[in-house]
């Protein structure tokens, strides 16, 4: 029993003592292992063989146990049930294997050109759910790595999303109080849209309230790093990098790739939203780092950098709107920032005067923040990385 606690603790994300919940649910996790039975007990020594018979089996305060392997799916994850907000359901990597959830086989998965995904086949794990906490699994190959519309309340934490058919992680519909946390997602594309809408985490038509993003990682994926198009309510971005989006690396004909790092709005016409961004950094992008794609709300992005990226460091001119920028570096992009006249600027490069080239910065090494995450999951330290060489405190520190 040691054993399976040790394990659960891995699963939950960092602390090693477990509420009672927890504790409860720890006495007879649900297992599921590549050479398991589905009519097993689902058991340790009896494990089940796919994760979809260990999520119609779950209820409240549950703890699915997945160990390592692939598991090649025929259908998609679908989860329906919802925890509580006190007995939430876990889903997550038994022990730290890795758990490699590849949907290549789904038909959606090779919509062909012009063609339309069904709202039930989107996503390798199509959740309708809420109170989950999901970690630690890696996605590939799916028509969306993980979909989530009308989900309240869930966590998901540690996962890696790459080579998907459309957006890494989407996020939408009526959703609210999620938590995104650690996300990997790279390489997603879309070759039925040619490049035109692949993110790597979408949070995008629809609305909620209390949505978070922390400590992501968004890269090399075909349209932008993140996407809030046509979402209403204000999402909360903080410590995430987003680079390299928006290159044709596929060689799709007709090509329609933003390549945004951070895509904070749009619609037509795009709702007034709020968002917030703060210690974040893009870099590398094939278009701006930060947009406001037309949304004329009051965005709030401070402490954040841009670096070399082919568009507008900071991007926020649409007429009207109330954007406040504060203390943010743009170092050699091809222009540092387009604001509008009722955009609040204060403290930022531009405002400082000066030249913000790559000999400002103490590090323009890529490396430093691209590398292994931390054994936490956290990004990797990175002290001196687009750090103002003279001490000015404008910025992202990582």
């Amino acid at each position: 029993m040691r054993v399976v606690v040790l394990s659960l603790a891995v699963i939950l994300g960092a602390a090693p003592t477990l509420t009672p919940g927890e504790a409860s649910a720890a006495a007879s996790p649900i297992i599921v292992s590549p050479d398991g039975d589905d009519a097993a007990a689902g058991t340790l020594a009896d494990p089940l063989r796919t994760i979809q018979k260990a999520v119609d089996r779950a209820g409240p305060g549950d703890v699915i146990a997945v160990r390592g392997g692939t598991y090649a799916l025929v259908d998609n994850i679908t989860i329906t049930t919802s925890g509580e907000e006190s007995r939430p359901i876990t889903l997550g990597a038994y022990d730290g294997e890795r758990v490699v959830i590849d949907g290549d086989a789904l038909p959606a998965s090779h919509t062909p050109v012009g063609g339309s995904i069904p709202r039930d086949e989107r996503g390798a794990i199509h959740q309708e759910a809420s109170h989950w906490r999901v970690s630690g699994l890696e996605i590939v190959n799916g028509s969306y790595g993980y979909y989530c519309d009308g989900c309240d309340g869930n966590v998901f934490s540690r996962l890696t999303v790459h080579d998907n058919y459309e957006t890494g992680f989407q996020l939408q519909g009526d959703s609210s109080d999620n938590q995104i946390i650690d996300l990997d997602s790279y390489g997603n594309r879309d070759p039925r849209k040619n490049g035109e809408s692949a993110d790597g985490l979408g949070i995008k038509e629809g609305g909620g309230t209390g949505n978070v993003v922390r400590g992501a990682r968004l890269w090399n994926n075909v349209d932008d790093g993140f996407d809030a198009w046509k979402f209403t309510s204000s999402v909360l971005i903080e410590d995430t990098l987003s680079y390299g989006n928006g290159f044709n690396r596929w060689d799709f004909p007709d090509f329609a790739g933003d390549g945004n790092g951070f895509k904070l709005g749009g619609g037509t016409p795009a709702p007034a939203v709020g968002h917030t961004v703060r210690n974040s950094v893009a870099f590398g992008n094939a278009g701006h780092g930060f947009t406001d794609n037309g949304n004329p709300g009051a965005l709030a992005l401070s402490d954040d950098t841009t670096f070399g990226n082919g568009g507008t460091g900071f991007d926020a001119d649409t007429a009207g709107a109330q954007a406040a920028l504060t203390a943010n570096l743009a170092v050699s992009d091809s222009r540092p920032a387009a604001l509008g006249a009722d955009t609040a600027s204060i403290g930022n490069s531009w405002d400082i005067g000066g030249t913000w080239d790559d000999d400002s910065v103490l590090s323009t090494d890529t490396s430093e923040v691209t590398g292994p995450r931390a054994a936490d999951g956290s990004l990797p330290s990175a002290p001196e990385f687009l750090v103002p060489r003279d001490g000015t405190a404008v910025g992202a520190r990582l």
